[in-house]
């Protein structure tokens, strides 16, 4: 199966969503725990005009990830960082970091951050994350998730 990396469109949000709320289940969350998670993963208009939305599609989409760049600060946070669960281990989530770099240094952003889902942490220093210290959940009160970071230019 081939892929291709393009912006995410308006109409695309429920899509958007939806493919993060099975990615992030897949981690092994009860309903529970993903009704906590519901806000902070749906994809709005606002949050699309805020930061770039790339996807990775086929014959649809299958993973999605979102840069907010801080030209001010030269850095920039990655947000929304999903494959779809039936689509991980094929490069996808490599795809869309390659685009993300590629947006970063092209704005002459100087680092990345992040606030990693702890499932997610092996992958994102396989990238060349590092952790840097704890962030608190923005869905769980009194959870606390990694934060991570990655400068440039990258060795």
């Amino acid at each position: 199966m081939t892929f291709r990396i393009r912006r995410a469109r308006l109409d695309e949000i429920d899509v958007l969503t939806k493919l993060s709320l099975r990615s992030k289940q897949s981690n092994g969350y009860d309903d529970a725990f993903m009704e906590a998670c519901r806000e902070e993963l749906t994809v709005t208009e606002e949050r699309m005009q805020c930061g770039e939305y790339w996807v990775a599609e086929s014959d649809r989409v299958r993973g999605c990830a979102c840069l907010v760049a801080d030209l001010s600060k030269r850095t920039g946070e990655v947000h929304a960082f999903f494959i779809d669960p039936d689509n991980q281990r094929q490069g996808i989530g490599r795809m869309l970091w390659q685009k993300l770099v590629e947006r970063a240094k092209q704005e002459g952003l100087m680092s990345l951050h992040l606030d990693a889902d702890p499932f997610a942490v092996p992958f994102y220093e396989a990238l060349g994350f590092k952790s840097v210290g704890m962030s608190p959940s923005g869905s769980i009160e009194g959870r606390s998730i990694p934060y991570m970071t990655i400068s440039f230019p990258m060795a």
